[in-house]
């Protein structure tokens, strides 16, 4: 099959790889639609290595049609389906607990296991048993269906910090993640939603979809035009959607009293943050990390989706075919894109 093979840090290459073998019980789909992620990216670079088999094919974000299925009764050859990409042991304490996407015996496609940039992607029967598998509807396309994982992660991040209507928000970031967030603090009700990012690109493209200001830190103090359009009171909820550890002081100086604080983001390996402790302590913030997804967010994803709650087409501004993989991350990378789609076929 036709694939684009990551061989090393930065050595990303449009290639052919072996088809996946039917295998008791798994599925294997035809990748109709896969968006590249910020991990992909960081992946890429070399940020983030933990758990990377080189050589291996990225893309977690992705919906196609099932070509094989040994799982008889539950699907069939020709269902277009979408997936949760994390894959739980389901046993251990952590899973139990309900927090099974720190489950540290769970299994990654996308990097642990081949994901979909590439024609075919085979799903193991462990998932399929799991339900990580949904079938979508007629009238939900693979390319809005593809964005379901990053939804998925921003409700995990929005519910770690219990996000509620009326409530205030900043949202430092206006990368696909922070508009993802803002898409969906709108439809919470969110009264009052700022966002924050030096691209203003993305700022005009934020203040389109609902931010009630906008702020860009090249030329505005992020925490004085905070104050002002608070009345000096902060937010209420603080979201760091970028991996940068300066703007984690700046979020404990725009929370508001007994506000709360999400490091979304992923930082590189290694990273400390200088952030002001009294604040911290004074003015009782919580500060919480959000990881990953769950099934049971992936499940609140789709289900938003497919009852039309939430529109994530405009998400998609670039889409490439497979053997124009090096290009597309380097769209991605570039800060002109919000998501870029991969067609492998």
């Amino acid at each position: 099959m036709r694939a684009a093979i990551l061989h090393a840090p930065k050595n990303l290459r449009f290639g052919h790889a072996d088809d996946p073998r039917p295998d008791h019980n798994n599925i294997i789909v035809k990748v109709n639609s896969a968006t590249i992620c910020g991990t992909d990216i960081r992946i890429f670079m070399g940020q983030k290595t933990k758990g990377i088999n080189y050589p291996t094919i990225l893309g977690h974000e992705f919906a196609g049609e099932i070509v094989h299925s040994e799982c008889t009764g539950t699907f069939s050859v020709g269902n277009r389906v979408a997936l949760c990409p994390f894959i739980s042991c389901g046993q251990c304490k952590i899973c139990k607990t309900g927090k099974e996407n720190l489950c540290n015996k769970g299994l990654a496609i996308g990097y642990e296991l081949n994901g979909a940039f590439a024609e075919l992607i085979s799903v193991p029967a462990r998932a399929v048993a799991a339900g990580n598998v949904r079938l979508l509807p007629e009238d939900v396309t693979t390319r809005e269906a593809a964005l379901l994982e990053p939804l998925a992660c921003v409700i995990n991040g929005q519910e770690k910090v219990s996000l509620k209507h009326g409530e205030t928000v900043a949202i430092l970031g206006a990368g696909p993640i922070g508009l993802l967030h803002l898409i969906l603090a709108k439809s919470k009700g969110a009264s009052k939603i700022i966002v924050s990012d030096p691209n203003e690109k993305r700022l005009e493209i934020a203040h389109r979809w609902g931010a009630t200001r906008t702020i860009s830190p090249v030329g505005e103090d992020i925490c004085d035009a905070v104050r002002r359009e608070t009345d000096g009171e902060g937010v209420d909820v603080v979201i760091c959607a970028v991996g940068n550890t300066e703007l984690t002081r700046t979020a404990t100086q725009i929370a508001a009293f007994g506000g709360r604080i999400s490091l979304f983001a992923g930082f590189d390996t290694g990273a400390t943050a200088d952030m002001d402790v009294n604040d911290i302590h004074y003015r009782e913030l919580g500060v919480v990390g959000a990881f990953g997804l769950s099934r049971a967010s992936f499940d609140k994803s789709y289900e938003l989706l497919i009852s039309k709650s939430l529109d994530l087409r405009e998400m998609i501004t670039d889409e490439f075919p497979l053997e124009d993989i090096e290009q597309a991350f380097k769209v991605s990378a570039s800060g002109n894109a919000i998501k870029v789609l991969i067609s492998p076929g």
